[in-house]
C-alpha cells in the first residue's frame, strides 16, 4: 500500500502551534549544539599542529627568509621612492646587507627618513612656542637658550634638524651595514670549519649548511640568517648556484663569494666537496695571516707622519734649546 504527500499530510494534518513548537525546539537544539562545540575547542591534536605550523612561520618571519622583491612604487609613493629600479635595487641590496628585509623595506626606508625630516624640526618649533608661551617649564639654561633665539637663528637650526632626520637613516644604514659584514668577516671562519666537520661525518652539503647555521643562530645570527635564507631557496626549487651567489651578494664579504664559487665548482666537476672545503679554509686561513701581516708592515709607514710630527719638535728643542739660550745671554750680557 504506498500514500502520497497529500494522503499523509491529510492523515497528520499538523496545527500551527505543533509545528510551532517543533521549529523552537530544533532550534533550541542546535543552538546548545553549537554553544558546546564552542566552548569544547578544537580536538587537542589539530591544536598542536597548528600551533606547531604558526610556529614554524613565525620563526621563517623572524629569521626574514622570506625577502619578496620590492615593488615598483605607485601613486604618491613615487614621490618618495625612487622610480629608477637601479637605484632602488642597490638601496634593497643594503637593506639586506644590513639585515632589513620585508616586503616594504624599501618603502619604509624612505618614509622614515622623510618623517623624520619632518618630525624633528616641529618637535622644535612646538617647544619653542610651548616654551616662550610658559605650557611647559624646561631647565633655566635650556629654556633661556631657547627664548633668547631670534627667528633666523631658530631657521637654522630647524635646517639643520631637517638634514639630520633626512640624512641619519642614511648614515645609520651604512654603520649598520659595515658592522653586520665585520661579524659576518669574524664568524665565517667557523661556520666554514663546521660545515667541512658536518660533511665529512656523512652529512651532505645542504644538510650541513641547515645543521651549522641552527647550531650558530645565538652566536653568530648573521651569517646563519644568510645561510638559511640561501637552503630556504633551494629547497623552494630555486638553483643551487644562484641561491649561493645570492647569499654571496647579500653578505658583501669577499671570502663568502670565493666559498660560492669553490663549492659550485666542485660540485660541477664532481670533486670531493670534503677536500674542497678543506682545501679552501686553509687557503682562507693564510690568506687571513697575509693580510694581518701586511697591515702590521704598515703601521710603521703609518706611524711616520705622527711620529715625526710629534717627536722632531721635541728634538729640536732638545739640540737647539741650549744654544737659543745661550746665545741670547751672550748678547743680553
Amino acid at each position: 500500500m504506498t500514500f502520497t504527500l497529500e494522503q499523509l499530510m491529510a492523515q497528520f494534518n499538523p496545527s500551527f502551534t505543533t509545528l510551532a513548537v517543533l521549529g523552537v525546539g530544533i532550534g533550541s537544539m542546535l543552538v546548545v549544539f553549537g554553544i558546546s562545540g564552542v566552548l569544547a575547542g578544537k580536538d587537542p591534536a589539530l591544536q598542536r599542529m597548528a600551533n606547531q605550523g604558526s610556529r614554524q612561520f613565525n620563526r621563517t618571519v623572524d629569521r626574514g627568509i622570506l625577502r619578496p622583491s620590492s615593488a615598483d612604487p605607485t601613486g604618491l609613493l613615487k614621490t618618495l621612492i625612487p622610480s629608477n629600479r637601479a637605484e632602488r635595487t642597490e638601496v634593497q641590496r643594503q637593506l639586506a646587507q644590513a639585515g632589513l628585509s620585508g616586503p616594504h623595506a624599501v618603502r619604509n626606508y624612505y618614509l622614515v627618513r622623510l618623517f623624520l625630516g619632518i618630525l624633528l624640526p616641529c618637535a622644535l618649533i612646538a617647544v619653542t612656542w610651548a616654551t616662550r608661551t610658559g605650557l611647559i617649564i624646561l631647565p633655566e639654561s635650556v629654556g633661556d637658550t631657547i627664548s633668547a633665539w631670534s627667528p633666523s637663528r631658530l631657521n637654522q637650526v630647524a635646517g639643520l634638524l631637517v638634514g639630520l632626520g633626512f640624512f641619519g637613516p642614511a648614515i645609520w644604514l651604512r654603520s649598520r651595514t659595515a658592522e653586520r659584514i665585520k661579524a659576518i668577516e669574524e664568524s665565517f671562519p667557523n661556520a666554514l670549519d663546521l660545515i667541512q666537520i658536518s660533511v665529512e661525518a656523512g652529512l651532505g652539503f645542504d644538510a650541513a649548511m641547515i645543521r651549522v647555521a641552527n647550531e650558530l643562530e645565538s652566536t653568530a645570527p648573521a651569517i646563519s640568517q644568510e645561510m638559511l635564507i640561501a637552503q630556504h631557496e633551494i629547497q623552494a626549487g630555486r638553483g643551487r648556484d644562484k641561491a649561493l651567489l645570492d647569499m654571496a651578494a647579500r653578505t658583501g664579504v669577499a671570502e663568502v663569494v670565493s666559498f660560492a664559487n669553490v663549492v659550485l665548482q666542485s660540485m660541477q666537476f664532481g670533486t670531493s666537496t670534503s677536500e674542497t672545503l678543506s682545501n679552501y679554509a686553509t687557503e682562507m686561513r693564510k690568506n687571513r695571516e697575509l693580510r694581518a701581516q701586511e697591515m702590521a708592515n704598515m703601521l710603521p709607514v703609518k706611524m711616520s707622519a705622527i711620529m715625526a710630527s710629534l717627536m722632531l719638535p721635541a728634538l729640536l728643542m732638545l739640540t737647539l734649546g741650549p744654544v737659543v739660550i745661550r746665545w741670547m745671554r751672550y748678547f743680553n750680557g
